[in-house]
């Protein structure tokens, strides 16, 4: 009886832990396939994607969703490990602008 539950319990450790490594693998080629969609921006959309599409590959997983605005890529990737198979969003682009030395920005009032 006591083997019986621990098999069981090891079988849903390994099942959890392939649920995380699948997330962390669809987010890591999500990030990197939005970070090259935005590097290859001003080449234009579908050259963008494509390149998100073969970095994405070059993870073991695929672009299900890309889209390119001005300088700014959105990219949803889906990484299959063992049943698993998670699709993950991620945005890249330039930073947003810095202010000058001394200029306060506007903070919206929250009362």
């Amino acid at each position: 009886m006591a083997a019986t539950a621990l098999c069981a319990i090891f079988a849903l450790v390994l099942a959890m832990g392939q649920a995380v490594v699948a997330r962390h693998r669809a987010g890591a080629a999500a990030d990197l396939a939005a970070l090259a969609a935005a590097d290859h921006a001003l080449l234009g959309s579908a050259d963008a994607c494509r390149r998100a599409a073969v970095v994405a590959a070059a993870q073991g997983s695929e672009v299900v969703r890309c889209a390119v605005s001005g300088e700014i890529a959105d990219v949803t990737a889906r990484a299959a490990f063992g049943p698993y198979a998670p699709t993950v969003r991620a945005r890249a682009g330039p930073p947003l602008p810095v202010p000058p030395p001394g200029v306060v920005p506007d903070v919206p009032d929250r009362t």
